[in-house]
């Protein structure tokens, strides 16, 4: 438990420093977490930290935009954000129970997927900017606005962190079941 709340006081901590690092921006380990507490974690409980660390840098963060790019913190955006971290318990659910580096794999491809199209089309929704038509929506999805870096460039680095982060949880699990003699993601026992 200690080492799990490190984990994550050092993941929100990673997200809030990001936001002053251009390149580095959606570059977060939130999603890969949430995702793989799900595959690894039987205590329930463990699935809700992340949360906890999503809200607590999400509060920073829009303030911190609503300073520099005078936008205003929206509840429904939110929202969507915190149904597409939630998404990330299901999906690591599903992994669990069909144990396989494949699934895995699969699975954090799919979060990060899921929380590009969701948060991408709530901003064509909500911003005034895009134009309520298929050609807007596809704006949305591919260069943004133009005072922003293109929205792929957000989806490459969540697609990327995801992927990075969720391999290095998981690595750092099947090292510890390694160790210990307990049964690794594929379902095998590993003797020490």
């Amino acid at each position: 438990m200690p080492l799990a709340l490190a984990l994550l006081v050092l993941a929100a901590g990673w997200r809030v420093a990001a936001v002053h690092v251009p390149a580095l921006a959606n570059f977060a380990p939130l999603m890969a977490l949430t995702f793989c507490g799900a595959v690894y974690f039987r205590d329930k409980r463990m699935w809700l930290v992340p949360f906890a660390a999503l809200v607590l840098s999400d509060l920073y963060l829009d303030y911190h935009y609503a300073a520099v790019y005078h936008e205003s913190w929206t509840w429904p955006s939110v929202l969507v954000r915190a149904v597409c971290f939630a998404a990330a318990i299901p999906l690591g659910r599903f992994v669990a129970q069909h144990k396989s580096w494949l699934s895995l794999l699969g699975g954090a491809m799919g979060g990060a997927v899921l929380f590009y199209l969701a948060t991408n089309t709530d901003a064509w929704i909500r911003d005034p900017y895009y134009v309520k038509t298929a050609a807007g929506w596809w704006q949305a999805m591919t260069v943004g606005r133009p005072e922003f870096p293109p929205t792929l460039f957000f989806f490459r680095n969540t697609f990327v962190s995801d992927l990075l982060f969720t391999g290095l949880f998981a690595g750092a699990m099947e090292f510890a079941a390694l160790r210990s003699g307990r049964a690794s993601l594929l379902g095998k026992r590993i003797e020490v």
